[in-house]
């Protein structure tokens, strides 16, 4: 089958189940499309036109674009292209560079269509989902007229490596999808191996105490292994473990299941003896993949096979097996100048009882417990674990017993970021955030104020913590994962189920970096994801007016609003 892509006329095969995207991937080698949830159609990284008209790919059979013109990032006018990956770099509208290929595309379809507005950029962009940026700064990339010097950033990536533990670049090549992914990078004529799915008889090698299914291409390999297709459940995410009880008051909080929705599936590959491909080739994936079996199974399948290996997840797997975070449930109280908590969590207590530099004068008696129930694996290494379940706790007692602040902030860096909450992790950044509720309870608007010692670079310290505030909002207020209570099964495996902000519902959000004389300090996201949840909770109530006792709060009028 034949079409012109990129301008010049192409030939490949249109079997059955090829689509669009698998076909500019597999066949032409053209990857800048990406694949994030393949075939759900979900995330927009795939996004390509087809005759000018934006297309998601994945959904798009390729027999259905015979004799038509596709145009992905490669074959845009350079005068678009660069303006637009230009424009990404200089507000900060691209970290790990995953999604935007597919905005850049969609933004360039409405660009040949004079649609420019903030209603045409929401419609747009609910097509897309982002999760690094908290979109503020997507739309303001999209709403620049100018055309920002094109060059890369050191600094810029130094700043991004301290935040996200991983390897990161800033520069124009990575909004284009040049971040050097690894499934990106693999040889196309690579035997290709995905995990076996529960329930299925194909055959399969075992390699890191898994199973996989092994074959000459990515659609045969998903073909045998009869691959889990995407569901979404009507169920509500609940909250796995009870509070525990407590006869001297204070706050209650119980959190579920979380999925940390990286959007770049896991996926290395290797040689015979050779070394693999990090699955963290340009950003950290908020410390999802630290446990990753792919580079380890793309490694023994090799040395096993004889042939070089590509492992695949798909986003199904992603959700099946991957680290989620783990659930808590817990009682704080604030009385004559300590902090009381009482608290079950599932998984490694490790972060729940490390030492934290709280920026008061105040002192913290912790009581966890580890817990059990049936469920996905929890990693202690995603973003904030423990640091912000107990920031939350600790603001919420505060908040409740009505403590002034700024009487209990123990040194000037302290005061320096105080707005509604501080926190503090180990490295030693500060975030403060004021969380704006309107008369209806809708979230009106979010304040940031951050000391991270030399910034190194404004722009994308910014963009980190918008996008780790909007994780926060999702955190508090929509994102959860229905799991079976008896069997442990996640029944929401697309990534639209998870609750994550959509475009145009993110609040706005103002960061102010504040001076902070000194070495760069790590992790300030972390310290904002923490502070922003702990005032997102402070800022809501239930429809009785009282404190919502379980994240997500979906029963509050600020849920109820971005839901609707």
């Amino acid at each position: 089958m034949q079409f012109s892509c990129n301008g010049a006329q192409v030939e490949v095969d249109a079997g059955p189940g090829e689509s669009l995207l698998s076909a500019l991937r597999e066949q032409l080698g053209i990857v800048s499309p990406k694949d994030g949830c393949a075939p759900q159609g979900q995330c927009g990284c795939c996004t390509v036109l087809v005759d000018g008209a934006a297309r998601v790919a994945c959904v798009t059979p390729v027999a259905r674009v015979a004799g038509r013109s596709v145009t992905t990032v490669e074959g845009l006018a350079d005068s678009v292209r660069d303006s637009l990956a230009a424009r990404f770099v200089a507000t900060g509208g691209s970290q790990c560079g995953f999604c935007t290929p597919g905005i850049l595309m969609r933004a360039a379809a409405l660009a040949a269509k004079g649609k420019s507005g903030r209603t045409d950029l929401d419609r747009a962009l609910a097509a897309h989902l982002c999760r690094c940026t908290g979109w503020q700064t997507v739309y303001e990339a999209l709403e620049r007229s100018d055309q920002p010097e094109t060059v890369g950033r050191g600094a810029g990536a130094q700043r991004a490596e301290l935040e996200g533990d991983g390897p990161q670049q800033v520069a124009p090549g990575i909004p284009l999808g040049d971040g050097g992914f690894a499934d990106d990078r693999a040889p196309r004529d690579a035997l290709v191996a995905v995990p076996l799915p529960p329930g299925s008889a194909a055959p399969s090698v075992e390699a890191v105490g898994m199973q996989w299914v092994v074959a000459e291409s990515l659609l045969e390999a998903r073909a045998l292994a009869g691959k889990v297709q995407g569901r979404r459940t009507t169920v509500d995410p609940r909250p796995p473990l009870a509070v525990p009880p407590s006869d001297a008051g204070g706050v209650r909080l119980a959190t579920g299941w979380v999925e940390p929705a990286y959007l770049e599936p896991d996926a290395s590959w290797c040689a015979p003896g050779g070394e693999p491909a990090t699955p963290l080739a340009n950003g950290g994936a908020f410390g999802g993949k630290v446990s990753s079996p792919v580079a380890h199974a793309a490694r023994a399948l090799a040395d096993q096979l004889g042939r070089t290996v590509r492992v695949v997840f798909a986003r199904e797997d992603v959700v099946r097996l991957g680290p989620k975070r783990p659930p808590i449930a817990a009682v704080a109280r604030f009385d004559d100048g300590r902090i009381t908590m009482r608290g079950v969590a599932i998984g490694d207590l490790a972060p729940f009882v490390a030492p934290v530099a709280w920026p008061y004068r105040i002192e913290e008696l912790g009581d966890w417990s580890s817990a059990t129930a049936p469920g996905p694996a929890t990693a202690p290494t995603l973003r904030a674990v423990g640091l912000a379940e107990r920031a939350v706790l600790l603001e919420g007692a505060l908040h409740e017993a009505g403590v002034d602040r700024s009487s209990i902030v123990g040194d000037e860096r302290g005061a320096a970021v105080l707005l509604d909450s501080c926190t503090a992790v180990a490295s030693g950044a500060l975030a403060g955030a004021r969380v704006r509720c309107g008369e209806a309870g809708v979230v009106e608007g979010v304040e940031v104020r951050i000391a991270a010692g030399d910034p190194l670079d404004a722009v994308v310290l910014r963009s980190y913590a918008i996008g780790a505030a909007h994780m926060a909002l999702g955190w508090v207020l929509t994102e959860g994962l229905a799991v079976d209570a008896s069997t442990g099964e996640i029944h929401d495996l697309t990534i639209r189920s998870f609750g994550i902000l959509r475009a145009k519902d993110t609040p706005p959000i103002h960061v102010e970096i504040v001076d902070d004389p000194g070495a760069p300090r790590a992790r300030s996201s972390d310290a904002v994801f923490a502070s922003v949840a702990a005032a997102t909770w402070n800022a809501i109530t239930d429809a009785d007016g009282s404190r919502p006792e379980a994240f997500p709060a979906r029963g509050t009028r600020a849920a109820r609003a971005l839901r609707s």
